[in-house]
């Protein structure tokens, strides 16, 4: 691949003067996401990756941007330099949010991704998703998405006007709306809105002999939010939606992408498997049962 100066994507970004980027508009940010996430998989990773970071790093050290600027030996440091700095859940992979923490983006965009009180549990996932899927669709469209975002800015004092809102919800369709339909799937929000960890997902639950009942105890309170001794409503959905993705990890599906028919069709699936007592709800002792059926499955996978 080469890397010849009028190939360096970035250096149209920089200031000619001081030679360092520019604040990108989110607009200009969805332009670098598309230019280098290639096959649109919704990571820059591989030789994306090497190309963006040759790139980046380059256009930064120097105004020229070929290959004689950096050795290979100093370009390879800086490479595992920055990954370290900005790939924080170490996938060796750049995320839209790792990006966003990377180029000097503006301020009111960033905040789209860096919100002072990350998603803590699918739980309250559901309960955001529920809150402004108004029409019960089973899809964020774009009205409900300016709505999202808008509020997310409400709250950290950020107001910002109706064409702004209508170029960053634009800009959220055009880097996470993957299938291109002009909404948001579960799966598409849940890259936009990610949850701090999937606690099905710790490798304890990967070893059904190794699960105490204070791990299920743990587990049960995690999404039993009212205490009512029973997961139910967002509760059973987030529960539905941790497992539906560890399934996914675990290669128990063909399927990277889920939406909210697919999510009905799991629960149908495992109300019909565990649900005991026919309530539609799941109690301590059917999560026991889903848990360690999980872990025996994980365990001869792996």
């Amino acid at each position: 691949m080469s890397h010849g100066k009028q190939k360096n994507f970035l250096s149209q970004f920089r200031d000619q003067g001081t030679k360092k980027l520019k604040n990108f508009t989110a607009t200009q940010f969805a332009e670098v996401w598309s230019h280098y996430d290639q096959d649109g998989n919704g990571f820059i990773e591989g030789a994306e990756l090497d190309e963006f970071l040759h790139e980046f790093i380059s256009s930064v050290v120097s105004e020229d941007a070929g290959n004689e600027v950096v050795s290979e030996t100093a370009m390879a440091q800086m490479k595992r330099d920055f990954m370290e700095a900005f790939d924080e859940n170490l996938d060796g992979k750049i995320e839209i949010g790792e990006l966003s923490q990377i180029l000097p983006t503006e301020e009111n965009f960033l905040l789209l991704f860096r919100r002072n009180n990350p998603v803590d549990s699918s739980v309250e996932f559901m309960r955001i998703w529920k809150q402004f899927d108004k029409d019960n669709s089973g899809f964020i469209e774009a009205d409900e998405l300016k709505d999202f975002l808008k509020s997310i800015l409400d709250s950290a004092d950020k107001p910002v006007t109706e064409d702004k809102l209508i170029e960053y919800t634009d800009t959220m369709l055009q880097l996470f709306d993957q299938n291109r339909d002009g909404k948001l799937q579960l799966s598409e929000m849940a890259r936009l809105l990610p949850v701090k960890e999937n606690y099905l997902c710790r490798p304890i639950f990967k070893n059904a002999s190794k699960i105490s009942s204070s791990d299920i105890d743990r587990v049960f309170s995690l999404y039993d939010r009212d205490k009512n001794g029973t997961i139910e409503n967002e509760e059973l959905q987030g529960f539905l939606k941790d497992l539906l993705e560890l399934a996914q990890e675990q290669g128990m599906t063909q399927k990277k992408d889920y939406d909210d028919q697919d999510m009905q069709f799991f629960k149908r699936v495992i109300l019909d498997q565990w649900d005991v007592n026919h309530d539609g709800k799941i109690s301590k002792d059917e999560l026991k049962m889903i848990l360690m059926q999980q872990s025996r499955i994980a365990s001869q996978m792996g």
